[in-house]
C-alpha cells in the first residue's frame, strides 16, 4: 500500500525555507522567501545531489514500501532545481516567481507520492509533468481575479493563445482557424479568449484622483446603497438590542468588584489601568488582571459570539 506523505520532512537550515500551513507536510521545502533569501534557496536547492539511478530507486522503494520519510524528503530535494527552472518559464504572467516554485514543489511532492520505480521511467521525467499542472492551475487561479479559462478546452487554449500574441499580437482570420483547428474548439472560441486577453483590469472602486465621469465606470459606482433599507435598518436594530440583552444579562452574573472593573476597562471612555484600579482596591495589579481575565471568560459563556 503506498504511504501518505504527511509527516514532517525538515529542508535544510541554510535554505531559509519555512512550512506551508496548507497544502503541504509540514517543513518540506514548499514555501519559497522572497527578496535576497531567494537566492540563498535556489543555491541550496542547487548544491543538493543528483541522484544515480540505483540510489534513486532505492529510495524510491525505501518511501513506497516502508513509508520511510527521510527518503521521499531525499527525493524531493535533489530534484527542487527541476522545479525552479519549470517555474521560470511562468514568469511571464507577472506572478512572483517564489510562488511558482512553490507550487511546483508541490507537484513534485505529488510525483514523489505517485512514482513508482518499477517502471523503467526516471523520477524526473514523471515529475515534471506534476510540476507543470500545478503551475497551470496556479496560474489559471490568480493571473486574473475573473477567471479567463474555465473547461479543460479553454485552459488549453489559454496558454497556446497567450504564446501565440506574445510572438503575433492580433490573430489573423487564418491564424484563428489555424489554431482552433490543432486545438479542436471552435473559431468563435478563440475569438472570445483573445478579447478575455486583451480586456484590461478595472479597479473595483476606480482610481483615486478620476472625475466624475471617470469614477461612473467603476463597478462600485453600480451597487446599491442598502444603508437606508429598511430591511436592513430593522435587522440591524434588532441585532444591537439583542447584543445589549447578553451584554446585561452576563454583567449581572458578576459580583460588585468584578463588574466595576469590567465595565471601566471595556465600557468606558476614560478607561483607567490596572495600575489605576489596583490602588483603588488595595490590591496588585496582576490581581486586578486574573479578577478580569475570568470575568471576561465568565462573560463568554454567555454570551452567544
Amino acid at each position: 500500500m503506498e504511504p501518505p506523505l504527511n509527516q514532517p520532512v525538515p529542508a535544510p537550515a541554510d535554505a531559509g525555507v519555512s512550512a506551508s500551513p496548507t497544502s503541504a507536510p509540514a517543513h518540506l521545502p514548499v514555501s519559497v522567501p522572497a527578496g535576497e533569501n531567494l537566492g540563498a534557496y535556489m543555491q541550496a536547492v542547487n548544491a543538493a545531489p543528483l541522484l544515480s539511478l540505483q540510489r534513486e530507486r532505492e529510495l524510491a522503494l525505501r518511501y513506497r514500501n516502508h513509508g520511510d520519510l527521510e527518503a521521499a524528503r531525499e527525493l524531493v530535494m535533489s530534484h527542487l532545481r527541476y522545479v525552479v527552472k519549470v517555474a521560470r518559464g511562468f514568469t511571464g504572467y507577472g506572478l512572483p516567481l517564489t510562488d511558482l516554485i512553490q507550487e511546483g514543489s508541490i507537484g513534485l511532492m505529488k510525483a514523489v507520492k505517485r512514482y513508482d520505480p518499477n517502471r523503467d521511467v526516471r523520477l524526473v521525467s514523471f515529475a515534471v509533468h506534476w510540476i507543470r499542472a500545478e503551475i497551470y492551475d496556479y496560474v489559471l487561479r490568480n493571473w486574473r481575479m475573473v477567471k479567463v479559462a474555465t473547461t479543460k478546452a479553454q485552459r488549453k487554449l489559454f496558454f497556446n493563445l497567450r504564446k501565440s500574441r506574445a510572438r503575433l499580437g492580433w490573430m489573423k482570420d487564418d491564424e484563428v482557424e489555424r489554431l482552433a483547428k490543432t486545438l479542436n474548439v471552435e473559431a468563435a472560441t478563440v475569438r472570445q479568449m483573445e478579447s478575455r486577453l486583451s480586456g484590461a483590469d478595472i479597479a473595483f472602486d476606480g482610481p483615486a484622483d478620476a472625475d466624475d465621469e471617470t469614477a461612473y465606470l467603476a463597478p462600485a459606482q453600480h451597487l446599491g446603497d442598502s444603508r437606508y433599507d429598511p430591511a436592513v435598518v430593522v435587522s440591524d436594530a434588532q441585532q444591537e438590542s439583542e447584543s445589549r440583552r447578553q451584554l446585561t444579562a452576563a454583567m449581572g452574573q458578576l459580583d460588585e468588584r468584578s463588574r466595576d472593573i469590567v465595565a471601566r476597562r471595556w465600557l468606558g471612555d476614560d478607561k483607567p489601568t490596572l495600575h489605576d484600579l489596583a490602588a483603588q482596591y488595595g490590591v496588585s495589579a496582576e490581581r486586578i488582571r486574573q479578577i478580569e481575565k475570568r470575568a471576561m471568560e465568565k462573560m463568554r459563556a454567555t454570551i452567544n459570539v
